[in-house]
């Protein structure tokens, strides 16, 4: 059933409040005098009941309610005319409120046309990818100095300062990403180290001194949580929703003239490295997610341009949806003409994706994909192709003219004699395919208006034939394309119209058959072996393809690879 558009619920939904009006007016005028008193409590709109039966409306809004009832119990035969109005009017409110719960209901239920599952596999593959990234950027980890006083038993006051922090190296051994259903993704890093250098400075009544010193992180463990969700334009975004950093060993060494003295008091310190780093790794936890991974994520095309004529809307039809097995994203996957953008006539189907996890990445494409493809190229007045003499094979013994298809049509010699044709092929309508288990199958009716080429170069018409046939597809995916050839099967003609009298269409059969396998055909294989872009975000690549076909969508499934910037 067709999902209804919005703008047509709001027009119902004024009818039914209009009369809804109507018929309480009318119920005022039956009041005879009051009726031409202004009702001062009259300041709701007609949709104000909305939620409530009719024994509940807002007495306090609506005066005439007791008069109403007053009136409706005991009514004359004029009043009871009045008093049905009313009941018209109660019943035409009750009825807005249900009209637009249900196009509220309707809106909320948006089928996708295209879906795209990311399976562990591929979270896994990913967050290899993402853990490489974080470990360069802990690295890059900017560390403050420190400064501060203790005491030592039998020493006295120590004033300190540690400066020129380096982190050497974080090193991130264990990790594990994981599916936390209906929120998002976390991230669970376990037994990293650190390693960090720097250079101190202490003052102990009169003596002072300074050096360096390495240090050691130990067993530090990382959780972070990703809560997924997609932005105004239906792009997917990605927001550190919490991060948390627990260290359990530091352990300081100091080199100097007494660094054997200093190391007594790393208990001092050991407590404020692990403090500040326990906050700056969460800090550039979060900062990593904002200024690279959302940043990359707004690569996934919301709109890819096809060529000139078409282009595929990608955008999310809803935020990301995280299974115990899968992270699924819905996408409105549907063509539209670039010329002008009109409203798709039918619906997209549900997709009952099948439990398959042995890929890294599912797409879905279902038929409302494919489609809406037929419904933008035809609206764009793409599907027009013209055939003329110029592009018949060499090796066909025949030419596109009057003299050969007189053979068949003998009254066109004598009408148009020796003169050169065309043939204009154009679609009545959007093609509609079908995809089911056993593949995508089509039944295209395609109109051949035949010309003859007069000697002024003007156009006159011969004859209008209908053609119908059996159409199969083989589909794949090449260089992240969907990509695709057509087999014709068996072809049906008929007349629709001629200009130059009655002639037996089935003679036409073989060479209408010549003119669709060596001419239309290898130009239509040719354009989908172009191809239609899949919505992957950049550098990535896709191997391992798989391809099957189920009931209304078909099904790729893949593995990918990442290529960094730079990669050859």
């Amino acid at each position: 059933m067709e999902s209804w558009k919005p703008s047509c619920c709001l027009l119902a939904l004024a009818s039914l409040c209009r009369a809804t009006l109507w018929a309480l007016v009318l119920l005022e005028q039956g009041r005879g005098a009051e009726a031409k008193q202004k009702a001062p409590g009259l300041q709701g709109t007609p949709h104000a009941g909305c939620g409530s039966s009719s024994a509940h409306l807002p007495r306090p809004r609506f005066p005439f309610w007791h008069g109403y009832k007053r009136r409706c119990g005991q009514e004359s035969p004029a009043a009871a005319w009045h008093c049905g109005a009313a009941r018209m009017g109660v019943q035409s409110l009750a009825m807005a409120c249900g009209v637009l719960a249900l196009c509220l209901a309707l809106a909320r239920a948006t089928n996708p046309g295209f879906v795209v599952r990311i399976t562990q596999a591929g979270l896994d593959y990913a967050h290899q990818q993402g853990i490489v990234v974080l470990e360069q950027e802990l690295a890059q980890l900017k560390l403050p100095d420190i400064s501060g006083d203790f005491r030592i038993r039998h020493v006295g006051k120590v004033h300190y300062e540690i400066s020129r922090l380096d982190l050497r190296s974080f090193h991130l051994p264990y990790s594990r990403i994981s599916l936390v259903p209906n929120v998002g993704l976390q991230v669970s890093i376990s037994n990293a180290f650190a390693d960090v250098d720097g250079n101190w400075r202490v003052k102990l009544h009169f003596i002072r001194d300074h050096g360096s010193f390495d240090l050691k992180v130990e067993n530090v463990y990382i959780k972070i949580s990703l809560k997924l969700g997609s932005d105004a334009s239906g792009k997917p975004t990605a927001d550190t929703s919490d991060c948390s950093t627990r260290i359990s060993k530091v352990r300081v060494h100091f080199s100097g003239k007494f660094g054997w003295l200093y190391n007594l008091f790393h208990s001092a310190i050991e407590p404020a490295f692990r403090k500040i780093l326990e906050t700056e790794v969460c800090q550039l936890v979060v900062k990593s997610v904002r200024d690279e991974l959302q940043p990359y994520l707004r690569t996934l095309p919301v709109t890819a341009r096809i060529d000139a004529r078409a282009g595929i809307d990608y955008s999310l039809v809803a935020p990301p949806t995280a299974t115990a097995q899968s992270l699924d994203v819905d996408l409105k996957g549907e063509f539209f003409s670039l010329a002008h953008r009109s409203a798709i006539p039918f619906t997209p189907l549900p997709l009952a994706f099948p439990p398959d996890h042995d890929r890294m990445v599912y797409f879905g494409a279902s038929s409302y994909f494919f489609n809406t493809a037929g419904f933008a190229y035809h609206a764009a007045g793409a599907l027009v192709f013209e055939i003329t003499d110029s592009m018949i094979p060499k090796d066909v013994e025949f030419h596109l003219n009057t003299t050969t298809f007189s053979a068949f049509i003998p009254q066109l010699e004598k009408m148009y004699p020796d003169m050169l044709m065309k043939l204009r092929l154009s679609a009545p309508s959007a093609p509609f395919l079908d995809i089911g288990p056993e593949g995508v199958s089509l039944r295209p009716v395609v109109d051949i208006q035949a010309y003859a080429i007069l000697p002024n170069s003007s156009l006159a018409p011969l004859f209008l034939l209908s053609l119908t046939g059996n159409v199969s597809a083989i589909i794949d995916v090449k260089s992240g394309h969907i990509v695709g050839s057509l087999k014709v099967g068996r072809m049906r003609l008929s007349l629709k119209h001629s200009d130059v009298g009655t002639f037996q269409v089935r003679m036409l059969q073989s060479i209408m058959n010549i003119f669709a396998s060596n001419i239309l055909l290898p130009r239509l294989n040719a354009r989908l072996d172009e191809g239609f872009p899949l919505p992957l975000p950049d550098r990535i690549q896709l191997s391992n393809i798989l391809v099957r076909f189920h009931q209304n969508f078909l099904l790729l499934g893949a593995d990918v690879q990442y290529q960094p910037r730079g990669w050859r």
